[in-house]
C-alpha cells in the first residue's frame, strides 16, 4: 500500500530525492500506466523512492464547482491502485485557488525542489502547470537543467485502434453503459468502493437481499443491471449481480441513485463495511415492472446470466487480478 500524504508540506523526509510522476491520473488507465511504469523503472534503476504527485480535489471541480467531475478513481481508490503498481507514496496535494495561482517557477522551486527534493520527474507529453498554465513541457525540461533533476516526457498512449486512451473517453463509455469498453481502456475492471448501508430490506422478502451503497451524485455510470465481483473489506471475493439506478418498480419518482448488489451463495451482515464492486458487463437497462412477481422473475434471469458470465471470468491484467480477483485470484 502506498503511503499517503495530503500535501507536500507533510511529505516524509526519508522519501525525498525520489522519482516523481506528476499528473491527476483519474482512472489510472492504460495511458497513465505507461507514464507510471516509466517512473517506477527509473526509480528502481536509481535505487530511490517512487512517488506520485496528484491533486485533490480534481482541478476541473475547483474551477467549475457547479459541474463536479465524475471521478473514475476517488483518492482512496487511486491510492490502492498506485500501491498495486508498486509506488512507495502518493502526495495528494490540495488543489485550490491559492495553489493554482502560483507561478510555474514557484511550483518547480517550492514543490518539486524544496519539498520533494526530486531526483527525476516523469509526466505526460502535454503536462501544463502554474498560473495560466504558463509551465509547459519545454519549461519543465529547462527547469530540470537549471535545478539539476531529470525529466522524462511520455508520449500519448493509443489503443489497438490507434485511438488515444483518455479519462474522458472512459467516462463516455461508462455513461453509455459500456463497461466492457471502459474496462479495456482502463486495463482493469471499473470499480467503486463505498460503505454498505441499511436500505428498505425489500430484497430479503423477495429472496434477493442486497448490499446497498450510495455512490457520489456525480457518478456517471449508466443505470442498469450488471454482472459484478464484490470484495469485502477483509479481502474475500464474491460474485453477484448489481442494480445501479433509481429502483423504478419499488421507489418513488426521483429517488436517489443507489447501487444494490445481490451476492451469490452468501449470507452475512455487511452493514458498515467499506466494500468494492468491480463491474464486469452490463446485462440490461433499468426497467419498471408492473408488479413484484415480474420483477422477481426477471431477477432470476439476471442471476443466471451473471453466473454464466462470472463463472469463466479471467483477469485482464496483473492489476485487474489484484483488484477484481483479490489475493487468491
Amino acid at each position: 500500500m502506498a503511503r499517503r500524504f495530503h500535501d507536500v508540506d507533510t511529505f516524509a523526509g526519508e522519501l525525498r530525492g525520489g522519482v516523481v510522476a506528476i499528473g491527476n491520473f483519474d482512472g489510472v488507465h492504460r495511458g497513465h500506466q505507461a507514464v507510471l511504469a516509466r517512473a517506477t523503472a527509473i526509480s528502481k534503476a536509481a535505487g530511490v523512492a517512487s512517488i506520485v504527485l496528484s491533486f485533490e480535489p480534481h482541478p476541473r471541480t475547483v474551477f467549475r464547482p457547479d459541474q463536479p467531475v465524475f471521478r473514475l478513481t476517488p483518492a482512496p481508490m487511486k491510492a490502492v491502485i498506485l500501491g498495486h503498481l508498486g509506488f512507495d507514496a502518493i502526495v495528494e496535494q490540495c488543489f485550490d485557488k491559492a495553489f493554482s495561482s502560483q507561478s510555474a517557477e514557484d511550483f518547480v522551486t517550492r514543490t518539486l525542489c524544496q519539498r520533494l527534493g526530486v531526483h527525476h520527474v516523469v509526466t505526460g507529453y502535454d503536462f501544463h502547470f502554474g498560473k495560466g498554465r504558463e509551465g509547459n513541457p519545454d519549461y519543465l525540461m529547462n527547469a530540470g537543467v537549471r535545478h539539476g533533476f531529470g525529466v522524462t516526457l511520455v508520449e500519448q498512449f493509443q489503443d489497438e485502434n490507434a485511438d488515444v486512451v483518455s479519462s474522458s473517453r472512459i467516462r463516455e463509455a461508462l455513461a453509455a453503459g459500456d463497461v466492457t469498453g471502459a474496462n479495456g481502456l482502463l486495463g482493469y475492471r471499473y470499480a467503486v468502493s463505498a460503505e454498505v448501508q441499511h436500505g428498505q430490506k425489500l430484497g430479503r422478502t423477495l429472496g434477493y437481499p442486497t448490499a446497498n451503497m450510495a455512490l457520489p451524485p456525480e457518478t456517471g455510470l449508466e443505470p442498469g443491471i450488471y454482472a459484478v465481483r464484490f470484495r469485502r473489506a477483509e479481502g474475500t471475493i464474491h460474485d453477484g449481480v448489481a442494480s445501479f439506478g433509481r429502483r423504478p418498480t419499488v421507489a418513488e419518482d426521483g429517488a436517489a441513485l443507489l447501487l444494490e448488489t445481490f451476492l451469490f451463495d452468501f449470507s452475512a451482515d455487511l452493514y458498515g463495511e467499506t466494500c468494492t464492486v468491480s463491474f464486469v458487463t452490463r446485462l440490461r437497462g433499468e426497467e419498471k415492472f408492473d408488479d413484484l412477481d415480474q420483477l422477481v422473475s426477471q431477477m432470476k434471469i439476471d442471476e443466471a446470466e451473471a453466473r454464466a458470465v462470472l463463472g469463466s471470468l479471467q483477469p485482464l491484467s496483473p492489476l485487474d487480478a489484484a483488484i477484481t480477483f483479490g489475493p487468491a485470484g
